[in-house]
């Protein structure tokens, strides 16, 4: 069968208007901060949408119906082309001159990774701070429409697991109810973006400050508007906490919240992967905070100064945010982990792999899949002892499709193999161990912060272009779940049958 390709430029251009509409926001914004950027944030705006408007026009004649192989296009180039239109609002206002480093910054946005090459951000023109903002909150929301609507059509990544349960389709071929779905999921997500926003701005943080954290924390991105990211806040424990329990929310399953609205909140309380997400931030956050509390040279400024309300406090709510912010992929940044022993550096390298639910703007491995794979491991002495038993592998007390578990399986060992490539291509760029493996366990994980000289209170400009090139890459892969990408990088995907 050959490709559709019509249908495919069609939905190409389709998201060059969408990025040229979101970046007419930004120019209003720019108009309103007169931050002298108005004109060049406007002709970037109408080159999208005149591109966007060509395009359309000269594809408009296409067949409707879309098969699983021109979805794979259309999802991983469609990241692709949303990011290198969205580098152009940064060139043109001379925010980052280097196309490098503006496609960077624009992958680290879309893909809710929240890497940064700016040294500067205070001087960057709000209205293309404003965009950076906007480029985590238009990814976030497309990983969840994503992954509720789209990936179990093209049996992607065990997705399938919440997908029976999602409002959404259960069809070979896109169905009707995909839009439902996504209008239900949009108004969630704006609902709480509103809500963080009014929080924030009632708690103290100015109103540009309060919509542009809002934006980043319901992604899970982790841009901010200052150069010391939340820790700016360390004098205001309440916008701390505010910023916590949205990335808690946007780190579960936006079904789950979805259920809690319509009623059914004991649905989504006693849903196992929840419970199983509660439970590691509770642990992660004691072990944290214990090891913080009793180790008396910590080097840290933000914990060992007299806070508002107490060291105890301190220590709980750097240990909770930073736990937070590493396990959901958002980034935010309260203090430097890497400075709370080496023991804590380590740990907070390993919850890099955990990630947020399935379902949430995280990135990372997601909680679902380790939940999947550890009942899969027990099972596997039962096996033994029993080996002409049938015995399932259970999730929310349903048994679960064997294929499903192999396809996670798969995934798993395919995302090791991805960060011990990563990594070493790192390491030829001339960069050293410790910075190389955490770079690959960010980038690929969509983290932001990493280990040694990319670590919490550094950014990412000393990255070499092409080490920022690959680095897009892995952030990509690991943004649309590794098979989206990689099958493309295979002969037989493209050949016709």
């Amino acid at each position: 069968m050959k490709l559709n390709y019509k249908i495919i430029f069609y939905f190409l251009g389709s998201l060059l208007l969408f990025n040229g509409g979101f970046m007419l926001i930004s120019t209003l914004i720019s108009l309103i901060y007169k931050d002298g950027v108005t004109l060049d944030l406007l002709i970037s705006s109408i080159a999208n949408l005149i591109l966007g408007i060509i395009v359309m026009f000269f594809t408009r004649k296409h067949t409707k119906e879309i098969n699983k192989r021109e979805g794979y296009i259309v999802v991983t180039f469609g990241w692709i082309i949303m990011s290198l239109s969205g580098a152009i609002p940064y060139v043109l206002t001379g925010s980052i001159p280097n196309f490098s480093n503006a496609f960077f910054e624009t992958m680290s946005g879309y893909t809710t990774t929240g890497a940064s090459i700016l040294n500067d951000i205070e001087a960057v023109p709000k209205g293309v701070l404003f965009w950076r903002s906007l480029t985590h909150w238009i990814g976030g929301m497309g990983i969840i429409v994503l992954a509720i609507a789209i990936l179990p059509l093209l049996g992607i990544g065990g997705m399938q697991l919440f997908a029976a349960e999602a409002p959404g389709p259960s069809a070979d071929k896109l169905h009707p109810r995909i839009t439902d779905t996504a209008k239900r999921l949009w108004l969630i997500y704006f609902g709480y973006t509103a809500a963080e926003t009014l929080f924030l701005s009632l708690a103290g943080m100015s109103f540009f400050d309060a919509i542009n954290h809002a934006l980043c924390t319901l992604s899970t991105g982790g841009f901010s508007t200052k150069n010391a990211s939340v820790a700016y806040w360390n004098d205001q424990p309440i916008i701390q906490y505010i910023i916590i329990l949205f990335m808690f929310l946007a780190g579960t399953n936006f079904v789950l919240s979805y259920f809690a609205f319509k009623g059914k909140v004991q649905k989504a309380i006693q849903d196992e992967e929840f419970k199983l997400y509660f439970k590691f931030i509770l642990i992660f956050t004691l072990i944290a905070s214990i090891i913080i509390y009793f180790n008396a040279d910590l080097g840290d400024s933000s914990i060992n100064h007299p806070m508002v309300w107490g060291k105890a406090e301190s220590v709980f709510r750097h240990a909770l945010f930073q736990v937070i912010s590493v396990i959901t992929t958002t980034g935010f940044v309260s203090a430097d982990y890497t400075l709370w022993t080496p023991f804590l550096m380590v740990f907070f390298f390993g919850i890099m792999f955990l990630g947020g639910s399935a379902g949430s703007t995280s990135g990372g491995v997601k909680v679902v899949r380790h939940l999947i794979l550890i009942k899969n491991g027990f099972l596997e002495f039962k096996r033994a002892l029993h080996p002409n038993a049938i015995i399932p592998v259970r999730y929310n007390k349903k048994a679960i499709e064997g294929g499903i578990v192999f396809n996670i399986l798969g995934f798993f060992i395919l995302y090791m193999l991805s960060f011990i490539i990563g990594a070493l291509v790192f390491s030829m760029f001339g960069i050293d161990y410790e910075s190389a493996i955490g770079l690959a366990a960010s980038t690929l994980g969509n983290v932001g912060p990493a280990l040694g000289n990319f670590g919490p209170v550094n950014n990412y400009a000393a990255l070499p272009d092409l080490a920022q090139w690959w680095a897009s890459f892995l952030m990509l892969i690991g943004r649309l779940e590794l098979f989206t990408v990689l099958i493309l990088l295979t002969p037989f995907f493209w050949r016709n049958r």
